[in-house]
């Protein structure tokens, strides 16, 4: 990038937030699926894109405050964010402005810190999708936290050093205090993300969570048409659900239009894309289904067939060209024949932790499966005790319990070993090399037909 080009403005894209957060003394830019933490020099830069200077204006001022400021490596820096739809380069983002995190005094930084919270409030829904990755042994969890309970759950996290938090479900929405949790969260500096179907959102409450702080909706779409959508979702959902969309825009809220993929709609992967730019979505994330739960009982209906999944490598990069620069488009690949394996939550008790709405607090979403497993609650529990010396959160840290050929893998500290619970599905043995991995003895797992035990998929029920 020259920095003698007028026309490069940058300012912060849609649903991206610069956060100070004291727990690290570290500023941080937050955004919709992730947290980057940034250096100090990163930060400076950051702070001087008002939204109407250029990089010659910005590397200017930054001359005026630091000696040696190389101007190639402003413009170089700022790519790289634009390049990561962090930052937009033509003069349509916000100006940044650096929001501080709660500072939970007298706190003293113990790594690793997490930077995510992912808040299930409730497994109830309306929905009865086949691939839902919530347990299937779903009425354990009717004992769901109080209002107070998440309050003391959200500031206990900001102490730990938390700067995102999911809120999710189930159907959060169904939740009457949602607002007031939203609310604190936005008090306390946390970037808000709501994970929702959006079939119980009344006209007006999209306003409402927008004046409480929300910053961020993420919308799921079963497929392209009402018939097939609504076979899927076991009501009749998706006109609902295109409602749901306006309002959300409306409000002036980020919206991510989310599509889990499966043997059923994976042709349609590109209308699916077209769907969400006609919304006015800001992203699409286009994610093949992840088999935990519901999704793990139903493989054999949800999987699809190689040809498939090279084809819907196709048909993303079709839409990509198509709606260059009109709208971020995510493609989670197909774990099961991309021949590598995803790093488990980005590290087990590295970076996020998951709380159900019965208080259980887990080092992923589909933890508790696992045998040997003792859950630990923030009802009886303090969350940074939890997080930090729990036999939860060490049993999977770093790369001592890894057998071979993880243990002498390059990538070890890349992809960790793979998913801990796919890893048991598949072998009974959650210490197992993840058979998604081709250096796995039991990859032929992954990569042999699945005989369906029914004639049809099991729907989610809350029973």
């Amino acid at each position: 990038m020259s920095t003698a080009s007028p026309a490069v403005v940058p300012g912060l894209r849609k649903g991206v937030r610069l956060v100070h957060d004291p727990v690290r003394n570290q500023t941080a830019l937050v955004y919709p699926e992730g947290v980057l933490l940034l250096n100090a020099s990163a930060a400076a830069v950051l702070l001087h894109c008002d939204g109407s200077r250029d990089v010659r204006g910005v590397t200017a001022r930054l001359h005026d405050e630091y000696h040696g400021v190389d101007g190639e490596q402003v413009g170089a820096l700022l790519a790289d964010l634009a390049e990561r739809r962090l930052l937009t380069l033509d003069g349509t983002g916000t100006p940044v402005h650096l929001v501080a995190a709660a500072d939970p005094s007298g706190t003293a930084v113990r790594m690793p810190a997490p930077l995510g919270l992912i808040a299930e409030l409730t497994y109830r829904c309306p929905l009865q999708c086949a691939y839902c990755a919530n347990p299937v042994e779903l009425s354990r969890y009717r004992n769901e936290l109080t209002a107070e309970g998440w309050l003391r759950i959200l500031d206990q996290a900001r102490g730990l050093g938390v700067l995102q938090v999911h809120f999710t479900g189930g159907e959060p929405l169904l939740r009457g205090d949602l607002t007031v949790l939203i609310e604190r969260a936005h008090r306390l500096g946390l970037y808000t993300n709501l994970v929702t179907s959006g079939i119980p959102l009344a006209a007006g409450r999209a306003a409402e969570l927008a004046e409480a702080g929300l910053d961020h909706v993420q919308l799921s779409l079963q497929d392209t048409d009402a018939g097939r959508a609504d076979a899927v979702a076991g009501l009749a959902a998706h006109d609902r659900k295109l409602t749901a969309a306006r309002r959300f825009t409306d409000a002036g809220l980020s919206l991510t239009v989310n599509v889990v993929l499966h043997r059923g709609n994976l042709a349609r992967l590109g209308d699916l894309a077209d769907q969400a730019v006609v919304l006015g979505a800001d992203r699409v994330e286009l994610a093949h289904t992840q088999y935990y739960g519901w999704a793990w009982r139903n493989r054999a209906h949800l999987a699809p067939s190689q040809e498939q999944v090279r084809q819907a490598e196709l048909d993303v990069a079709a839409a990509r060209e198509r709606h260059s620069g009109r709208i971020e488009i995510v493609h989670v690949a197909a774990d099961h024949h991309g021949g590598d394996v995803k790093p488990c939550m980005n590290g087990w008790g590295e970076r996020q932790l998951v709380v159900a709405p019965n208080g259980d607090v887990l080092p992923c979403l589909a933890a508790a499966q696992l045998p040997g497993m003792p859950v630990p609650s923030a009802v009886t529990e303090d969350l940074a005790a939890i997080w930090h010396d729990s036999p939860a959160f060490n049993r999977f840290r770093g790369t001592a319990w890894m057998p071979e050929p993880c243990r002498s893998c390059a990538l070890r500290e890349v992809d960790h070993g793979g998913c801990r619970c796919q890893a048991f599905q598949l072998t009974g043995d959650p210490a197992a090399t993840d058979p998604a991995c081709p250096l796995s003895p039991h990859h032929h797992l992954v990569t042999d037909p699945v005989v369906a035990a029914g004639a049809g998929p099991a729907p989610r029920r809350f029973r």
